[in-house]
């Protein structure tokens, strides 16, 4: 006659997956949070309006392009 191996499972308790749950959840909204507070102060380096007298780039890449052009003030 054959001896019947039972063993018991392992499993977790669910304390320990709940645990777990929140943790990887907590350390997701930290994520978010940090890339959103990067976006705002990368948004904040944008320069509104500049002039320059002469500009000299050595590689560029634009997306869309606007170019006015302003006649002279006349006196």
């Amino acid at each position: 006659m054959a001896n019947e191996v039972s063993g018991r499972t392992r499993a977790a308790p669910a304390s320990r997956l709940l645990a777990l749950a929140l943790g990887a959840a907590a350390a997701g909204a930290v994520a978010i949070g940090a890339v959103a507070i990067g976006r705002l102060a990368v948004g904040r380096l944008v320069v509104k309006k500049a002039r320059f007298g002469t500009l000299e780039v050595d590689e560029l890449t634009v997306r869309r392009l606007r170019v006015l052009e302003r006649d002279a003030p006349r006196a």
